[in-house]
């Protein structure tokens, strides 16, 4: 039962006892108190369908928001940050001047030399190295050649 369900019930057992709401007082609180909960009952309904149709707007927006996240930042976020072990061809070496970032892919990788976009100074990449490097914390070996 919901609550104007049970507000019209006690509204029913209030008439079948047939009290006097114009005469006597204890009439007049009862048919008073009766109607305040009918208010009531309709306010807390309201405030239901209100809370349900924000619920669906709100599941709404956040699969639009879904949606935009993977055209934004695709389907890679399950995948390791490891410049190694991921699809791309794209490697993390880290300035010798200025300690910037930098990723680059084979192609630089080819050509033996990388100009800092931070700094502009050149340096050359070793590729003597047989470990990772990347800091990703796997125990792999990188085939550079």
């Amino acid at each position: 039962m919901t609550i104007s369900e049970k507000v019209a019930y006690l509204k029913g057992l209030a008439e079948g006892l047939d009290l006097d709401t114009t005469k006597s007082k204890e009439g007049k609180l009862i048919s008073v108190m009766i109607g305040i909960l009918e208010e009531i009952g309709l306010s807390i309904e309201d405030l239901e369908e209100n809370a349900d149709a924000l619920g669906e707007e709100l599941d709404a927006v956040s699969d639009d928001l879904a949606d935009v996240e993977e055209v934004v930042f695709g389907d890679d976020e399950d995948e390791d940050d490891c410049c190694c072990c991921g699809d791309d061809d794209f490697f993390e070496v880290e300035c010798p001047n200025c300690g910037a970032e930098l990723d680059i892919d084979e192609s630089i990788l080819e050509a033996g030399t990388v100009e800092c976009p931070g700094c502009g100074s050149k340096f050359a990449i070793d590729l003597t190295d047989d470990e990772c490097g990347c800091d990703c914390g796997c125990d792999h070996e990188h085939d550079h050649e």
